[in-house]
């Protein structure tokens, strides 16, 4: 499930990691991304220190088989991170998916967690270039799911992305345990407070946002290649 940051991305992967047959992975290519990028991000040098931070090492891992040899495996990717040399094509025995928000809300949600925020911060144009990637190599546009669309309608969303990708439905993947769950990356306890209190999908937050002029231009900046992949986003009726 390729996304952006503040997306709702962890719910979702606390939503996946509900079902008794799947199994998750937070973020697998974050420390990649920070050692190759040498971005100051919270935690960033314990984050390094945890993981594997070698891009091929990660990729044929996640193309392997499933921890714990579950029937299926949910990997929440975030775009930004991916600066190196992989691809989606790298990613073999892989079902692409793609996470949206429109970009005002994720500025703003960002901000609360980082002062400062730009467009390469979200992500966006990696998502709709990956997107156009897996089209062009598949024949048809992979699934596409908006955060608001889902927050609306968990139930018959989650039914109709599952449905997407020729996996059953799971009336579990509507609520989880509260608190910290084991696959949460380290960074969770700077980045997860609001999940982590969580045990199901939120309402949509519908609150007028006031953006200061240098928020608002990074969230334009976005809206091209978030209305491209929206426009092929799965809406319950």
């Amino acid at each position: 499930m390729w996304s952006g940051p503040r997306n709702i991305s962890t719910a979702m992967m606390r939503s996946f990691s509900s079902r008794a047959d799947c199994a998750v992975s937070d973020e697998p290519f974050y420390g990649c991304f920070l050692a190759h990028s040498g971005e100051p991000h919270p935690m960033a040098a314990e984050v390094i220190a945890d993981m594997d931070c070698d891009w091929s090492s990660v990729a044929a891992r996640l193309s392997g088989p499933a921890p714990g040899g579950a029937p299926l495996w949910y990997q929440k990717q975030m775009t930004h991170h991916m600066v190196g040399p992989i691809q989606p094509d790298d990613l073999t025995n892989c079902r692409h998916a793609f996470l949206v928000r429109e970009p005002a809300y994720m500025v703003a949600s960002y901000r609360v967690k980082r002062e400062s925020v730009n467009v390469e911060d979200l992500g966006y144009a990696t998502q709709r270039a990956f997107f156009d990637r897996i089209a062009d190599r598949t024949g048809h546009a992979p699934p596409v799911v908006d955060s608001a669309d889902i927050l609306k309608n968990p139930a018959k969303t989650l039914a109709l992305l599952c449905d997407a990708l020729n996996i059953a439905w799971d009336p579990a993947m509507l609520s989880w345990p509260a608190g910290i769950h084991p696959d949460d990356g380290i960074w969770a306890s700077h980045w997860y407070d609001a999940v982590a209190a969580s045990t199901g999908f939120q309402k949509p937050d519908i609150r007028p946002l006031n953006l200061d002029d240098e928020a608002r231009a990074v969230a334009d900046a976005c809206m091209a290649d978030y209305e491209h992949l929206a426009q092929h986003r799965i809406v319950a009726p």
